[in-house]
C-alpha cells in the first residue's frame, strides 16, 4: 500500500513565502529595557583583561563583549544552560541584538568562553558591572539578601539521643 501524500511546493512559483524579521531590532526593543542598560554597562566597561586572554594567532574568536553580554544577559534572564542560551541567540531579538547581528554562538563556544576565558577575570568584570550601576543609580542598597547557608549543629534533634554518658 503506497500512501501519495501532496505538499505545496513553495520553492517554485513567483509567490515569495518568506518570513522576515525586520532588519533594525532598535523598533522593536523599549527604551527602557534591561538589555539596552547591559548592553550601556559593558560597552563603558574596560575590557581590556577579556582581550588579552585571547591570543592573536589562529582563527579570529567570537567578539568576547558579545559573548559576556549575552552571558551575562542570560543570567539575568534565569537562562544558566548553553544549550538554551545558544537557542535564546537564535530566537530571541534581545539576544539577536546583544550580538550585533553576528552570527549566534554554538553552545560549546559559550561554555568554553565561560570556563576557559572568564576563569581568572570573572570577579574583576562583575567589579566593574557593580561599580557602573552603582554610578547610574540602578543600585539602591536597600535590601540585604544572605546565601541561605544551612549548617547542621551539633543540638540537632537526631543527635539528641547521643550523650556524653554513651561517650567513650
Amino acid at each position: 500500500m503506497t500512501i501519495n501524500v501532496q505538499q505545496k511546493d513553495y520553492s517554485q512559483g513567483g509567490e515569495i513565502y518568506q518570513l522576515k524579521l525586520p532588519m533594525d531590532y532598535e523598533v522593536r526593543i523599549p527604551e527602557n529595557d534591561s538589555v539596552r542598560l547591559l548592553n550601556r554597562i559593558v560597552e563603558g566597561m574596560d575590557l581590556s583583561e577579556l582581550y588579552a586572554e585571547y591570543s592573536t594567532r589562529g582563527r579570529k574568536p567570537a567578539d568576547p563583549k558579545n559573548l559576556f553580554k549575552v552571558l551575562v544577559y542570560g543570567y539575568m534572564d534565569e537562562v544558566y544552560s548553553t544549550r538554551k542560551i545558544e537557542k535564546a541567540c537564535r530566537r530571541d531579538i534581545n539576544y539577536m541584538w546583544l550580538l550585533c547581528e553576528t552570527p549566534a554562538p554554538d553552545h560549546s563556544t559559550i561554555s568554553r568562553f565561560r570556563k576557559d576565558k572568564l576563569g581568572e577575570i570573572i570577579e574583576s568584570l562583575f567589579y566593574q558591572f557593580v561599580q557602573i550601576l552603582c554610578e547610574l543609580c540602578e543600585i539602591k542598597y536597600e535590601n540585604v539578601f544572605l546565601d541561605g547557608t544551612k549548617l547542621e549543629a551539633n543540638a540537632n534533634r537526631r543527635l539528641r539521643h547521643i550523650s556524653n554518658d554513651n561517650l567513650p
